[in-house]
């Protein structure tokens, strides 16, 4: 095993990234034989795993979390790490097939048959249309160039150059967080600035203080301090609120190694064992982190402009107010659990983690009944918490909500995707691809106990819904990890209720061409 052949400068170079012997051999277990897929029960449904809440819900939901909100200490956290060059993928693509000057009628003509030349034809037409704009004019004014013109004289290449290039505005180098999403009139706004906007709307705590987090890569944790530097004091003065925003990044210690074809360890050119991010999943520990009643989980990029907000507004305070309804009734039953628990106190228990939480008691716990159900009920119940959106499928990539079968027989409510399911089974995919709804990263979290304390997250992970990798890095083959998904395995052991919320609250930027929808762009 490749855990037997490491050198000094091995063992240094992983104890210098914190990984212990522990976490490297179960690593390269993992990577020797990799674990079994998810087991699919079936698609979570509407009122099979699914809540739809009624107007009067929603409206009672809400209003129970805004006058709590005041006295707690709500905080947002936002995945903001990855760069943007994804979003340029098209645009990168054509620019190099381009010759340096392209009539329209063969951009449209090449756009018939290439997706990519379509994607930049779109982006092309409607420059005038993205909130960078200005800051793309401003740049090539610089350079004794005019978008207009470039775009009249067909130098497309030259244009998508002074976007993405480092000696234009960078954006294929920058994060999605810095990136002007929005305009109106004659200011735009990033997407890190929305989210000021919508903290302010569903994340004020006591004291007037609105309280983020945000998780960005080391090299570009300056750019987001600027900015917020730059617009906090603004957002302030608007608001009324004061903002308390922390940066983090993913530990080296949640890396992960590498194997070769023959499953030694992947080695660099110089000897150096490679090690590689450990993915969204390594978000754990940074959300264990924190210091928190509620925390609203959201990505970067799913952000609207005012006031196409409300909505996204009301329905978190919803959900919020779900997930503190039920956490009260939870922390109540804790207590009558406490002691000599009667029958009828150990019924109610067991009816609300069944139809509340959709838990299965086992056959042979519930025949044993006494402490062994008791003890059953205690360890459910005293677990993280989240209320999780899910949207209708509308054929977005990505996971859902599930029922996952579980080793005891029961089954639980998860997020799973595509990757967790076993490619070879017709059965297992077509459950998935029978998915009624998709997960788009909206959730609440409670993440204290019934006494108050912070439950630490780490404890809740299934260690083996692990993600394989296979990719070529310099011609050669390697084979990694990536850690179990931050809303898949990281939250696996949580307590988990899925609420159906309008598609409208979903509006994620992957793509350039994206910001030219009408939920970000008001034409």
């Amino acid at each position: 095993m490749a855990s037997a052949k490491l050198t000094g400068a091995d063992r240094r170079q992983i104890d210098a990234h914190g990984i212990g012997p522990d976490s490297l051999s179960r690593q390269l277990e993992l990577l020797a034989e990799p674990p079994a897929p998810m087991l699919l029960d079936r698609p979570c449904t509407v009122g099979d795993g699914v809540r739809a809440l009624s107007g009067a819900e929603q409206e009672r939901l809400g209003s129970l979390f805004a006058s709590r909100a005041p006295d707690l200490r709500p905080l947002k956290f936002v995945p903001a790490s990855g760069a943007a060059s994804r979003m340029f993928k098209s645009l990168m693509a054509s620019r190099e097939r381009m010759p340096e000057r392209m009539e329209r009628s063969a951009l449209e003509a090449a756009a018939g048959e290439d997706s990519d030349m379509s994607a930049t034809l779109e982006f092309v037409s409607a420059i005038g249309d993205f909130a960078f704009r200005r800051d793309l004019d401003q740049r090539l004014r610089e350079r004794g160039a005019d978008t207009t013109r470039l775009v009249e004289e067909g130098r497309f290449a030259e244009l998508i150059g002074a976007l993405l290039d480092e000696d234009g505005l960078d954006y294929a180098a920058l994060p999605k967080g810095l990136l002007k999403f929005h305009g109106s009139g004659e200011s735009s706004h990033t997407a890190l600035e929305e989210h000021l906007t919508e903290a302010a709307a569903y994340a004020r705590g006591s004291g007037d203080v609105c309280r983020l987090h945000f998780t960005v890569s080391p090299q570009h944790r300056e750019g987001f301090e600027a900015k917020l530097a730059e617009c906090i004091p603004n957002y302030e003065a608007s608001s009324g609120a004061r903002y308390d925003v922390k940066l983090s990044a993913q530990k080296p210690s949640t890396d992960s190694v590498a194997v070769d074809e023959n499953g030694e360890l992947f080695r660099l050119e110089g000897g150096d064992v490679l090690f590689r991010p450990g993915g969204h999943g390594a978000l754990i520990e940074n959300l264990n982190d924190l210091d928190a009643d509620v925390i609203f989980v959201k990505n970067i990029d799913n952000v609207v402009p005012a006031p196409l907000n409300e909505l996204t507004f009301a329905w978190k305070r919803t959900l919020g107010g779900l997930l503190l309804e039920l956490q009260s009734k939870i922390f109540d039953l804790h207590v009558g659990l406490a002691g000599e628990a009667t029958s009828e106190v150990l019924a109610t228990a067991e009816m609300f983690v069944t139809d509340e939480l959709g838990i299965t008691v086992p056959r042979a716990i519930r025949d044993r009944g006494g402490g062994s159900l008791k003890d059953f009920l205690v360890d459910r119940l005293d677990r993280p918490l989240r209320v999780c959106g899910m949207v209708r499928n509308t054929g977005e990539p990505g996971g859902g909500p599930f029922w996952v079968r579980e080793g005891d027989g029961g089954v639980s409510a998860q997020v799973v995707e595509s990757s967790q399911v076993d490619p070879a089974s017709e059965a297992q995919q077509g459950i998935f691809n029978s998915s009624t709804h998709f997960n788009p990263v909206d959730l609440v979290c409670g993440v204290r106990d019934h006494r108050g304390a912070k439950y630490d997250l780490r404890d809740f992970v299934d260690p083996r819904a692990v993600f394989m990798v296979e990719k070529s890095q310099g011609g050669r083959y390697l084979r990694s990890l990536e850690l179990p998904g931050l809303w898949n395995g990281a939250m696996a052991g949580w307590n988990t209720v899925f609420v159906e919320v309008p598609i409208e609250t979903f509006n994620p930027v992957k793509q350039v061409n994206d910001l030219l929808r009408p939920a970000h762009c008001r034409r």
